[in-house]
């Protein structure tokens, strides 16, 4: 199926000839078209253009219009203001081109790829083994997953990176340990998610209480780092135990999450441990790094502290122990070299924003980064409660994930089984988890990245406003309108008029690619979502505007048909482009 150009780019693409055509050195200029609420696009270019011509922005602006011919295109142009074109688009450019859309049979809409994509590396959802996860590891995977998935509709090659948290000296206490007291992990195969969070929490309390109490042990912990850290095979025997079981809980987690996680993927940071004495020995003599006070480090003079003394990035300590620093810069190494990214993308923490600053920065010093390669750290927000601070338990302690998602699933059940007329206890069930999911995720996403926001679950699985069940709801509504039409098809009818509200639902179905693509290159899925809410909320007032299965004429019943199946696949799609699914039946 070939692609379908925009309605926006298609007006774009004759404004550019007429202003050619009015003034040949105009060759190029960009009209600078924007959706209006007095027309459907409105150009603001000819300001630009007639302040360079030294001319009248009125009448060059009437010039322009001498050169438009009226038609299917364009139904209306008329200046206004100071020299704007206020263009209105016929109905039948608008169905027409909607009709194109509506015959891919591949599920893009008729939305093209990009014509030359990159490869992103993205790094995102970085839990740490032997750890539960919590309320903070949400945002990093949510967000991160709408991004990939968003990305690789535009057609950029994604790869994945979950930069996990295996290495460190917490694991010689936790390996001591384990080393002394043997079968403590059963093999991961044999335990489920819970079964692995249950047996690693015990191993940890028990290490940790051990090492607090008992000095020959904690020195044997130390110890153990060393072996660790040397490659000691019996070491990293045990080692791998912490991960596979960390693993089987983190499936389990972000199963539930309904998001895929591929075990290729899974990068720790001890995959870079072999890495990072060359990091060191690199940057040390290209001059990037220096010592100081026994320590390898990276100083920047636009970043100082309290006493205006400047902040440094320390690769390697004075103890020759190795940080974030290397490690990261390893990974910058690896994802450039090795799988050739054009665009390295960390989703984390805004608090981590300095951090980032310093190793991109370092990178460039070095080469590692260059014009070729863009390094962007996507920093997000803090999860909220309702009292506006970090989101945590009555006893003030984190939250759980699996806590927080089961009882997004539960509040999500009563509003299903409030709504259902004829589903079984085991659909409810299923569209709760659905619908559950779908609302943190949404909540999340429908938040500027870098702010806060607070986790409101009433809000979330409300069936009003802004959230992911109002437009499953809509989406399950189209789906049952389509199944009552029985044997009446969908059918685009160009040569109906539109009403006023019929034209502004295809108008915004048009903007569909458009959404997408920008939304992606900003790192913006609630640019997205906002989309989509609109998308909605118009369907909603086409549907109480425009009778559709008792429409005037059997033509009319199959165009307005037609429309809410495009509307439903539009909003099937969006949703799923940010990891959130769409019922058939609520």
């Amino acid at each position: 199926m070939a692609s379908v150009t925009s309605l926006s780019d298609s007006v774009q693409q004759q404004l550019a000839s007429a202003l050619t055509a009015t003034r040949p050195e105009a060759a190029g200029a960009d009209p600078l078209l924007r959706r209006s609420d007095r027309a459907d696009y409105q150009a603001n270019g000819i300001l630009a253009l007639a302040k360079k011509a030294k001319a009248n922005p009125r009448e060059l602006a009437a010039e322009v219009v001498a050169h438009i011919t009226t038609g299917d295109l364009f139904k209306e142009v008329e200046v206004s203001g100071p020299g704007f074109l206020n263009i209105t688009v016929g109905d039948r450019a608008i169905t027409e081109n909607l009709a194109a859309r509506y015959a891919d049979d591949t599920g893009r809409l008729g939305v093209p790829q990009a014509r030359h994509p990159g490869t992103t590396v993205i790094d995102y959802a970085q839990p740490n083994v032997a750890k539960e996860m919590h309320v903070g590891h949400l945002r990093s995977a949510v967000i991160g997953d709408a991004l990939r998935g968003m990305l690789d509709f535009t057609g950029e090659k994604t790869i994945g990176r979950h930069h996990i948290g295996d290495w460190g000296t917490q694991f010689g206490m936790l390996i001591q340990y384990l080393c002394e007291h043997p079968g403590e992990l059963a093999p991961a195969e044999e335990v489920d998610g819970e079964q692995a969070m249950s047996n690693l929490n015990r191993v940890y309390k028990a290490s940790r209480a051990l090492f607090d109490s008992d000095e020959e042990f904690k020195e044997r912990a130390r110890r153990r780092v060393v072996a660790l850290q040397s490659g000691d095979k019996e070491t990293l025997e045990l080692w791998q135990q912490f991960v596979d079981e960390s693993k089987v809980y983190f499936y389990s987690v972000f199963e539930k999450l309904d998001m895929e996680i591929r075990d290729e993927e899974i990068v720790g940071e001890s995959a870079y441990n072999d890495g990072m004495p060359e990091t060191a020995r690199l940057l040390e003599e290209m001059g990037v790094a220096v010592r100081s006070e026994g320590a390898l480090v990276v100083f920047f003079d636009e970043i100082r502290g309290k006493d205006d003394q400047p902040v440094p990035l320390i690769v390697q300590k004075a103890d020759g122990g190795f940080g974030y620093a290397a490690s990261d810069l390893t990974a910058i190494r690896n994802r450039v070299s090795d799988l050739h990214a054009t665009t390295l993308l960390y989703v984390v923490d805004v608090r981590q924003s300095l951090h980032f600053k310093m190793v991109f920065e370092t990178a460039r010093r070095a080469g590692w980064l260059n014009d070729g390669v863009t390094a962007h750290n996507m920093g997000y927000g803090t999860v909220l409660g309702a009292d506006g601070k970090p989101f945590k338990t009555r006893e003030g302690e984190t939250v759980r994930l699996e806590d927080l998602l089961d009882e997004a699933v539960q509040r999500a059940a009563e509003v299903v089984r409030e709504k259902a007329r004829d589903l079984t206890e085991e659909e409810i069930q299923e569209r709760a988890a659905q619908v559950g999911i779908g609302a943190v995720k949404y909540a999340d996403l429908s938040t500027s990245p870098n702010r806060d926001y607070k986790f409101d679950l009433d809000q979330m699985v409300s069936l009003n406003g802004d959230t992911s069940v109002y437009l499953q709801y809509a989406y399950a509504r189209i789906r049952s309108i389509l199944r009552k039409a029985g044997e009446v098809r969908p059918a685009a009818h160009p040569e109906l008029d539109l009403h006023e509200a019929e034209r502004a639902l295809g108008l915004h179905l048009d903007a569909f690619g458009d959404t997408v693509f920008d939304a992606a290159a900003e790192y913006a899925p609630h640019k997205l979502t906002a989309y989509l809410y609109q998308l909605a909320s118009l369907y909603t007032s086409f549907y109480d505007k425009c009778p559709v299965l008792k429409a005037e004429t059997p033509q009319q019943v199959e165009n307005r048909l037609f429309l809410c199946d495009l509307t439903a696949r539009t909003l099937h799609r969006g949703m799923a482009l940010l990891g959130i699914r769409t019922p058939e039946r609520l």
